[in-house]
């Protein structure tokens, strides 16, 4: 149960006065639902008002905050022109600039002869002062009504910064006084105030110098924050770790007909990471392991003879994809090798119904399934093993830990096993995986050539448009990658149709388009023509950056490659040069190019080794955006910054280790307090695994 005094924090944000549907869905969209994270909403800029100038003495651009007397109103001859109010004090004269103004209400706010104080910036414009659309206009003695030093928040279309600030404002508002969770002569020798002190402080920042991360006041915030995370992922690895496993050893036999099958002999990275999983499967003590390894790097094969292992010992195995085609696929690939070793493979995901689900949810629950692969419809209630002996996760970034938890908790304790082709960066690691044991796959298998990569603006895209149709001719097959950012999905969704229509004419040829918004059949045709050659060129947004594998492309184009993270770029060059031909991605960038983008393109240009991208990436975008849930998902933080904070991180470890290890059930005063700590960050999976009684 969530302690009640944290009940107001979970409050929804419409329970704020002035906030209804329109502004709720808006602010929900930036921030969060609740007014815990609104208040977690940090500032991203500041407005300095303190400056108070005379007017004659005002520099050009900058805000200031003058007191004038209104001379007069110029309403404007034709409608289509501003409104101008004229202002002076004793040095100069000013122009007060109005789109679309109502008079009324204009000679309301600046009555002639009236002294007003006004804050906003001020603009030279042919010789004349001018200010359009001041921030504020109020009489001095309402002073004190205008803010000096103004917090800027993130917005999103059709979201303004005032309503968001007096939407942060009142919920920090209603941040009740909570018990110290932190040790005091800690906080003494870091000079760090209580968690309301510093959040009080954190939303009043007076200068840019107040938003960084290395203030006390946000310092003290990452590491509540840390510590919450880095003590849930250690209750829940005790909790899994808890349950005694069991010994899961096989003979070995079907590992070796598959072995022998193989087309390629397994590389050495490949089979210590084997050697590591077989030996946590054979300890008591259950297995919790991630499998790093780069795009291509041989995982799944890895994890196909660690599921014989648990089959050769009598049990079962699943292995979860996040999208059906991912299943689809795995599915494909690993069947030649199931038959060669005799072992019963199915498939389950949400298009499996009625009397075919029934069969194989019948067969999984007699143990005439030996593996099954499917996607979350893994955890649905009615899915029920006769033995889960391991259980694999693919692609474990789209889901999260309870996720992960719900699947192993279908059988006995089921090992686990869990899979990523984004490599993570050592300090990530920590806050995503904590819980777990980490095993490498480096180097890629023999025989993936390497991919050559260009980079190109968008004044080439003829020369770029005619070398491909050369290269199609030839029989080649390529992707055409367009971006898909949230806040604009259907301005983008029209741009990758667009492209595929422009694409089509220009080329002559039959082009495939595939997007998120498809239904999940119309895209898997369209990934199967691309695969069976029926279609040349795929048009795609990102839903292909994970996992799909056709040998014969050879061309990976991203168009808008300046707005694509590191790590997502590094996925879709991927998707080429799995098959024998010489295989090339060009970037095509569109002006502005920032200097964070020009650097994505430099590293993808001089290396293609996933963990070298991962560390430039995490340096170059901070963590929100590499932990953000579609990049590379993990856990997303809302005021720690784990590439700012590396070190309070490993502070926080070690902490939380300590803390377990004095008081597992966190029963001593502080322990009580560290209950509020993991329910106010949204960690109520972790506190349920501590014993009550």
């Amino acid at each position: 149960m969530r302690p009640a005094i944290l009940f107001p924090l979970f409050a929804d944000i419409r329970t704020l006065p002035g906030v209804g549907p329109k502004l709720e869905k808006l602010i929900t969209k930036v921030a969060g639902p609740k007014l815990a994270d609104l208040a977690f909403d940090l500032p991203v800029g500041v407005v300095d008002r303190s400056y108070r100038p005379k007017l004659a003495a005002a520099e050009p651009g900058r805000i200031a905050t003058v007191e004038v007397n209104v001379l007069d109103h110029l309403p404007p001859r034709v409608k289509s022109q501003p409104y101008k109010v004229r202002v002076s004090d004793d040095s100069a004269v000013m122009e007060l600039v109005f789109f679309r103004a109502h008079a009324d209400y204009l000679t309301a706010l600046l009555p002639v002869g009236a002294k007003r104080l006004l804050s906003g910036r001020i603009e030279k414009f042919k010789d004349r002062l001018q200010m359009a659309h001041p921030d504020y206009v109020v009489a001095p003695e309402e002073i004190t009504s205008l803010p000096l030093h103004e917090p800027i928040y993130g917005l999103t279309e059709g979201l303004t910064a005032r309503p968001m600030a007096k939407a942060v404002r009142g919920a920090v508002e209603k941040v009740p006084l909570l018990p110290e969770w932190q040790d005091a002569a800690f906080l003494k020798q870091r000079k760090w105030d209580s968690f309301g002190g510093a959040l009080e402080k954190a939303h009043a920042p007076a200068h840019d110098s107040d938003l960084l991360p290395t203030t006390a006041a946000r310092q003290r915030l990452a590491y509540d924050e840390l510590l919450a995370n880095q003590l849930a992922l250690l209750l829940i690895r005790s909790h899994l770790r808890g349950n005694k496993g069991r010994v899961v050893s096989g003979n070995g036999k079907l590992k070796a007909n598959v072995v022998a099958a193989l087309p390629f002999a397994l590389t050495d990275p490949q089979l210590e990471a084997l050697a590591e999983i077989e030996k946590d499967m054979a300890s008591e003590k259950r297995m919790l392991r991630l499998l790093q390894g780069d795009v291509g790097s041989g995982k799944t094969i890895v994890a196909l003879l660690a599921m014989l292992g648990a089959v050769e010992a009598g049990l079962q195995a699943a292995l979860m994809a996040p999208t059906e085609l991912l299943v689809r696929q795995h599915l494909a690939s690993l069947e030649p090798y199931a038959r060669t070793a005799g072992v019963r493979l199915a498939c389950l995901t949400g298009r499996e119904k009625g009397a075919g689900r029934e069969v194989t949810l019948q067969k999984l629950a007699a143990g005439e399934i030996d593996i099954l692969i499917g996607t979350h419809a893994l955890f649905s209630d009615d899915v029920a093993f006769k033995d889960l002996g391991l259980a694999v996760v693919d692609e474990q970034h789209r889901f999260g830990v309870h996720q992960r938890m719900q699947l192993q908790s279908k059988g006995k304790p089921a090992d686990v096993l869990v899979m990523t082709a984004t490599p993570i960066p050592r300090t990530l690691a920590l806050t995503a995986y904590g819980d777990m044991d980490v095993s490498k796959i480096t180097g890629r298998p023999p025989g993936r050539k390497p991919v050559e990569t260009r980079v190109m603006g968008a004044a080439r895209l003829d020369d770029l448009i005619s070398h491909l149709r050369t290269a199609l001719d030839r029989g080649a097959r390529a992707y055409w990658v367009c971006p898909l950012v949230e806040e604009s999905e259907k301005i983008d969704l029209a741009a990758a149709q667009d492209r595929a229509v422009m694409l089509r004419q220009a080329l002559g040829l039959n082009v495939g388009l595939v997007h998120g918004k498809m239904k999940a059949a119309e895209r898997d045709a369209a990934m199967t023509a691309f695969k069976a050659g029926e279609t040349q060129l795929l048009v795609a947004t990102t839903v292909i950056e994970v996992g799909v594998d056709v040998p014969e492309a050879t061309i990976m184009v991203v168009e808008h490659a300046e707005r694509f993270g590191l790590a997502q770029l590094h996925q879709l060059r991927g998707r080429v040069g799995r098959g024998t031909g010489k295989s090339s991605c060009i970037l095509v960038w569109h002006e502005p190019l920032g200097q964070t983008a020009k650097a994505r393109l430099k590293t993808m240009r001089e290396t293609d080794d996933g963990f070298v991208i991962a560390e430039e990436d995490l340096r170059l975008r901070g963590p929100g955006e590499v932990l953000g849930k579609r990049q590379s998902g993990a856990e997303e933080f809302r005021m720690a910054d784990p590439a700012a904070h590396a070190d309070l991180l490993a502070v926080a470890h070690d902490d939380a280790r300590l803390i377990l290890t004095r008081d597992p059930d966190l029963k001593s005063p502080r322990g009580e307090a560290l209950r509020t700590l993991l329910y106010l960050f949204g960690r109520d999976e972790a506190v349920r695994y501590l014993r009550t009684g």
